[in-house]
């Protein structure tokens, strides 16, 4: 069973389009969708959901109105505001620090396992596939990445698949880092711009830390070919072998309002080189 998991340093670049497109492509494999604040990979693989489960991290604060005296002791030490004037918690507020219930004098206060979000196993015709979606201003969005990650483990694991592919969140936080653990093969997916360059060499950073093995695909390429040379020429430096590059085509805009991947929705340039992309991944 290989791990891979597309990622980038910056978020539009293309990289779920991308993901979409290997699902197509890959045979006998499982999908996860590990970008669980702003999940967008569903859109396109259209899963019927299978399993529902709640995901709780973390705790926050109840208080119990019979028991509390209104002494105010919650409201002085509070420092996120979570408590109000009326003595109830704000949930949104509250960032569960359990100092409330330790100096409440009639234990009032009582911390209770929060529910985050919830996450899901679902059937498409691609195969599998495992979601998620962390709550309004919840945290703790690597535990869940980390969590979904298991459970598509486990599926590969109990059927025999090939292939664990993973479309991991942007940027180089903590659910970048739980998307990075463990996998065979990261693919960066960057664009031709200044800041496409910038974010691109810090999320390599990070997957060089985790001694995850990295390739590098440009998306639309020649809308800046100079920039396109100066990715390939640090990729040249630091030993990031470039897999391909991608041309900007309006196909791929109208692909995703026809809720198709791309090597579905087409035939021809872009097609032929994400088939090649995923050939020098799938080895």
């Amino acid at each position: 069973m290989k791990q891979i998991v597309v990622i980038s340093g910056k978020g539009g670049t293309g990289k779920s389009v991308l993901t979409a497109s290997f699902a197509t492509l890959a045979k006998n494999k499982v999908m996860v969708d590990c970008d669980v604040d702003a999940a967008d990979l569903h859109l396109l693989l259209h899963p019927v959901i299978k399993e529902r489960h709640q995901f709780r991290s973390g705790k926050k604060a109840v208080i119990d109105r019979k028991l509390c005296t209104g002494c105010g002791s919650c409201i002085a030490v509070c420092r996120f505001d979570a408590v109000s004037g009326g003595f109830a918690i704000d949930p949104i507020s509250c960032e569960g620090c359990v100092l409330c219930s330790h100096i409440c004098p009639t234990g009032a206060i009582t911390m209770e396992e929060n529910l985050a979000g919830e996450y899901f196993v679902s059937n498409t015709k691609y195969g599998p596939f495992v979601h998620a979606k962390l709550g309004i201003a919840e945290d703790n969005s690597g535990k869940l990445v980390a969590k979904i990650r298991q459970v598509a483990k486990e599926i590969a694991e109990r059927d025999k698949l090939d292939y664990v592919i993973i479309d991991g969140p942007p940027g180089i936080g903590c659910p970048v880092i739980a998307s990075l653990s463990g996998v065979d093969c990261a693919v960066v997916v960057t664009e031709p711009t200044l800041s496409g360059l910038h974010d691109a060499k810090r999320v390599i950073e990070v997957a060089g830390h985790f001694k995850v093995p990295v390739k590098l695909v440009v998306n639309k390429y020649d809308l800046n070919e100079e920039m396109t040379g100066a990715i390939e020429n640090f990729c040249g430096d630091n030993g990031v072998t470039v897999i391909g590059k991608i041309g900007f085509d309006k196909a791929v805009v109208e692909s995703m309002v026809a809720g198709k991947t791309i090597v579905e929705y087409c035939d021809g340039g872009i097609k032929e080189e994400i088939v090649n992309i995923w050939g020098k991944v799938a080895v």
